[in-house]
């Protein structure tokens, strides 16, 4: 006899949410995670799949305006929200002005840990438009950057938040 919580968790329902403003239904599992939803139905690739278990950052999107791992996320906890990812930040004419600051102070270097980066620090600047390095460590912490050092990444932030409302 099969367990009825676990049949119910892996039969197909409607996910309906937003995801980079525009509206989506989609069918899935409850239980499957919204790095699969966005990579592998939505195309959104900038969302990187790295560790699976929520330790390196590399798959951050803004749920309602938080960051979140999407590797932990579920697609049952995305329904009616608000998902952004790095796709989602810049418009058809222009990078967001953080992505912009990325490039000037050479924020990357790989790039596979940049998108979480990126997001992760739009959601700092977004609740506090002058962080304190205490702060923006504190931002990063869920993010892992394997090759830079991390220099590169907080001379972007700080050219962030000098441009102040800019940046957001």
């Amino acid at each position: 006899m099969i367990d009825k919580t676990l049949a119910q968790r892996s039969a197909g329902a409607v996910l309906e949410c937003e995801v980079n403003g525009r509206k989506i239904a989609i069918e899935t599992p409850p239980a499957r995670r919204l790095l699969s939803i966005l990579r592998d139905d939505l195309g959104l690739t900038g969302t990187k799949r790295s560790c699976e278990i929520g330790r390196c950052g590399a798959c951050m999107v803004l749920i309602d305006g938080k960051p979140r791992n999407s590797c932990l996320t579920m697609a049952y906890q995305c329904s009616g929200r608000s998902i952004t990812t790095i796709e989602g930040l810049a418009d058809e004419e222009r990078l967001h002005p953080v992505q912009e600051c990325f490039l000037e102070e050479g924020g990357y270097q790989c790039g596979y840990c940049t998108p979480g980066m990126i997001v992760s620090v739009k959601a700092l600047l977004d609740d506090t438009p002058d962080p304190t390095m205490e702060q923006i460590e504190e931002a990063l912490t869920g993010n892992l950057c394997r090759c830079t050092g991390y220099g590169g990444i907080l001379r972007s932030v700080a050219r962030a938040i000098e441009r102040g409302g800019e940046a957001t």
